[in-house]
């Protein structure tokens, strides 16, 4: 069910609280200290107020069950953004933020309920936006990369990856012409492009029905071109290398995903899998793009430094 942005009911704290997110305004996060900014990853003035646009509406506040929140949505944004920005385990989280069972749950709950994909499409929809394009995409470029995971992956989602010699996990993607991210999927290492493409251009077919044309590396050439264009009505292109070129070369189209998988590694929770449900390393990539989204619609420029204060006692 979409959320709604639209609000009806009164204010809890009429008393000009200091944050302005839904929590602070209608729950009870007015009873916690404040916290002062004091890491890169903490959203800037303007970051928070393009993402406070945004904010799906929590289920509780539309009267759908649970109890108010007792947390600034803006610090436990903050807390999920230092986690995906240092790649820190959670129970190392700094204690001027909640506590990390508490951020894991409000990651774990956005993640289950589409919460955070719903922020993530409107985030996107802005930038497409400002850029003059449509919300909905006609053409698409997908890709993959695989990743080393940690020692608490099961063996049961990770495979090796015999052409890139990685054990671990596999990311596929399918970005617009932007490098935003339309779909991703995470699989074993050892799951070939053509078979996870399968799943994910039916799932990028549903929810994006004007896409017509997709661009492919020639890992997806073969059977799979046949069978998007019978099956979804979609071109799969395939752009191959010259022949006998080596080392690296710029090839048309396909340097747009390969651009976004590099922003991805930027985030240091992404350079290796750590999360033991592949669900939750597909929310990590939203995450990690939503960062990288609301920092550009912000005009956010990376800070020469900030002051840390002394971490309260939990």
């Amino acid at each position: 069910m979409p959320q709604s942005f639209a609000l009806a009911c009164v204010e809890s704290n009429p008393s000009s609280p200091s944050c302005d997110c839904l929590a602070h305004r209608f729950g009870n996060a007015a009873d916690r200290p404040e916290r002062t900014a004091c890491y890169v990853s903490d959203m800037t003035e303007a970051e928070w107020q393009v993402i406070r646009a945004v904010l799906p509406v929590p289920a509780w506040l539309e009267g759908r069950g649970g109890r108010p929140e007792g947390y600034c949505h803006r610090v436990i944004l903050d807390a999920v953004r230092y986690v995906v920005d240092n790649g820190v385990k959670w129970a190392n989280l700094p204690a001027d933020f909640p506590p990390y069972r508490r951020v894991h749950a409000f990651a774990r709950r956005w993640q289950v309920t589409g919460l955070l994909a719903e922020l993530h499409d409107r985030l996107r929809d802005k930038i497409r936006q400002r850029d003059g394009r449509s919300p909905d995409p006609t053409a698409a470029i997908v890709d993959s990369q695989s990743v080393r995971a940690a020692a608490n992956i099961p063996r049961s989602t990770s495979g090796w990856d015999g052409g890139k010699k990685v054990g671990g996990r596999k990311r596929h993607l399918v970005v617009d012409c932007l490098g935003m991210v339309l779909a991703v999927a995470v699989t074993a290492a050892s799951v070939q492009d053509r078979d996870a493409a399968v799943p994910l251009l039916e799932r990028l077919r549903r929810t994006y029905f004007s896409v017509r044309l997709v661009w492919a590396d020639g890992g997806y050439a073969g059977r799979l071109v046949d069978w998007a264009a019978e099956k979804l009505q979609l071109t799969l292109d395939i752009v191959r290398r010259t022949d006998g070129t080596s080392g690296f070369v710029v090839l048309p189209r396909r340097w747009v995903v390969e651009r976004t998988l590099s922003w991805l590694m930027r985030s240091r929770r992404l350079v290796r899998d750590y999360e033991r449900l592949p669900a939750m390393h597909e929310a990590m990539v939203l995450w990690s793009m939503t960062m990288l989204m609301s920092g550009r619609l912000a005009g956010r420029r990376r800070p020469a430094g900030l002051s840390r204060p002394t971490p309260r006692a939990r």
